[in-house]
This record gives C-alpha cells, sequence and structure tokens, in this order.
C-alpha cells in the first residue's frame, strides 16, 4: 500500500498557520458581531473553577466533586491503539470511540489515573450539562457575557477531535491544560471531506496532523485558509456557528466549559428539504430554483421586489411573527399531504 501524501513541512506544521485573533474581554459584544473567530482574555479570570484548574487536576477533580449531584455524565472512549483520535471507524457507521454514562466520581478519579500513561484509553466527558449535574458550578462560575446560558463541561486526555462544526455559536473556555483548535471557514465544506449527514457528528475523513493528499486533493485549499488558535488555561475561543474546527488537549489532562447559543436546527431541516425537493429535478428546473434561491432567500441580485405593492409581496416582503406564523402553517400543512 502506497504511503499517504504529506503535505510540505511547512504546510504541515499547523503552529505555522494565521493566528485567531486575540481580543479583550471588554470588546466581547463586538467580536460576537464580527462573525469572525478570536481568542478572548479576561472573561472569566475570577472562576473558582480555574483557580482550581490551575493548581493541579487532583484539586479541579476534587472541585467538581463536591459540586456533584449524582447525575450519571456522559463519557467517551477510544481504546489505546487509536492514540486519542475521535473518529470514523473504517466503514463509517461507527467511531473509533464508544459512548455511555457513568458516575462523575469514578470518571474523575479514572481520567486522573490514566493521564499520562502510555498505551491506555483515552476517556473524556463530554457536553456535561453543568446546570442538572453540579447546579452550584453556575452560581460560582458565572459568565455574565451570556446571561442564561447553560455551561457544559468538557474534560479528559489528550483527545484529538476530527474536525466538525456546530451549528450554534460557541465559546470555549479552558481551565485546565492546552487545546489547539484548528479552524476552517464555513465555506471550506467541499473540501474537508465530511461524513454521512444522518451519522451525527458528521466528521472530516481527514487528519490534520497527518493529511493523505493522494486521497483528499482539495484539502489543500482548506488548510490553505485554515487558521490556528493555541489556548492556555484562562484563554477563551469565539467560534461563529457553521466554522469547522479540529481540537487537539494537547497535555494529559484538559478540561474546559463551553457555551452554545443563537443557532439550531431550523436551517438544517430546510436544507434536507432541499435535498429532497431539488436533487432528482431536470437541469432547467434546477436553474430556475436556483436563481429563485439567489433572488429571494440570499438577496444576491440587489432590489428585485419593489414593483410590487408591499403588502402585497406575501413572503418575499419583510418577515415579520405573523408572516413567519403563516409560512410555519403552511409548511405543516404541506409536509401532512401524501406525496403526488
Amino acid at each position: 500500500m502506497a504511503e499517504p501524501v504529506r503535505l510540505p513541512a511547512r504546510t504541515a506544521d499547523l503552529a505555522a498557520l494565521p493566528s485567531v485573533a486575540v481580543r479583550d474581554a471588554a470588546a466581547f459584544a463586538d467580536i460576537i458581531a464580527s462573525s469572525e473567530p478570536a481568542i478572548v482574555r479576561g472573561l472569566f479570570a475570577t472562576w473558582p473553577a480555574l483557580a482550581a484548574g490551575m493548581q493541579s487536576p487532583a484539586t479541579l477533580n476534587a472541585y467538581f466533586k463536591r459540586l456533584d449531584c449524582g447525575v450519571a455524565v456522559p463519557v467517551m472512549e477510544a481504546p489505546a491503539r487509536h492514540r486519542g483520535q475521535f473518529a470514523y471507524g473504517p466503514d463509517l457507521r461507527e467511531f473509533t470511540f464508544t459512548k455511555r454514562t457513568a458516575p462523575l466520581g469514578h470518571t474523575l478519579d479514572r481520567i486522573e489515573s490514566l493521564a499520562g500513561q502510555d498505551d491506555v484509553p483515552t476517556v473524556a466527558i463530554q457536553m456535561l450539562r453543568l446546570d442538572q449535574a453540579m447546579p452550584d458550578f453556575v452560581a460560582q462560575n458565572p459568565m455574565p457575557a451570556l446571561p442564561g446560558i447553560g455551561p457544559r463541561l468538557w474534560l479528559g486526555g489528550a483527545v484529538h477531535t476530527r474536525t466538525h462544526n456546530d451549528r450554534d455559536d460557541n465559546l470555549a473556555c479552558v481551565i485546565a491544560g492546552r487545546r489547539r483548535f484548528v479552524l476552517f471557514p464555513p465555506d471550506q465544506v467541499s473540501n474537508l471531506y465530511i461524513g454521512p449527514p444522518d451519522n451525527p457528528p458528521p466528521l472530516s475523513l481527514v487528519d490534520p496532523e497527518a493529511p493523505d493528499l493522494a486521497r483528499f486533493p482539495r484539502y489543500r485549499d482548506a488548510i490553505a485558509a485554515a487558521r490556528v488558535a493555541f489556548l492556555e488555561p484562562g484563554d477563551a475561543l469565539f467560534m461563529p456557528r457553521y466554522w469547522w474546527h479540529h481540537v487537539t488537549s494537547l497535555d494529559p489532562y484538559n478540561a474546559m466549559v463551553n457555551y452554545w447559543w443563537g443557532g439550531g436546527d431550523q436551517p438544517n431541516d430546510a436544507f434536507l428539504t432541499a435535498i429532497l425537493a431539488f436533487r432528482d429535478l431536470p437541469p432547467g428546473a434546477r436553474d430556475y430554483w436556483r436563481e429563485m434561491i439567489a433572488a429571494h432567500v440570499f438577496d444576491e441580485r440587489g432590489d428585485v421586489v419593489s414593483h410590487i405593492p408591499a403588502p402585497l409581496r406575501g413572503p418575499l416582503g419583510a418577515m415579520t411573527p405573523a408572516r413567519r406564523a403563516a409560512l410555519r402553517q403552511q409548511l405543516a400543512s404541506a409536509a401532512v399531504k401524501p406525496p403526488q
């Protein structure tokens, strides 16, 4: 079997990629409005969780155990042979990791005991709802910049999470260990070789740390558009929704708290509906709907409705709450009709 084609050393060195900009916490509202990734400093400097994480894994684990309400936590585990890679298995239907729930204290002890050892499984707590498992965490470690948004915990060993994206804006706050994020703009989706959308989460098949360009030649364009963020404890990373990111935990023990907000599945539902409606249309019909969407959904053709009196523009006019409700009702009625 031929050896994978490697990127040139200068490009393969992910540290040589353009760096994500560093911003001050005082500019957080402007950072969100910009829809550009940014490292934010000073957002959570007074957190007791950060102070515990900067002391030692044992200190942070003890802190979490004191807050534990006894809720079973989501645990992911990859066998030692995968060297911390959370990715697809060979058939793209399975993953290199398994999922289960387990007691928090037992899992924290196991992660701490495995840290730094060779040839051991990689274990991580992922997406733990802290408002449910440790409600006192929210009070003791507030995030005034995002009122009402519940935090989630990500804690584990040296995990390499394959490139994926989120449907929400994301603020990732590192409280222990160092992390590296390789970020790709949303428009690089065609160059990242994303796996099956019906087997969530859809991941890139390309390993940025050892890309096989014979198999994935378009990845050259993706890495040319990429940026990198190296995060220390106390750093936060803002990632606008849909930005692709490959995440590497650079230390044997790592902990991060994140906040998701503002997205949801509605555009994805419309995307799946579009596949159903447009994929098999003949060329002329596809051209028609491509132009309709460009003109009336993304406003790429300038003002194309001013010739219609405002009260008669229907869904092409201002999207008021009443119009949204009417459209939802129309779509709900259409969904229950039998196919023609």
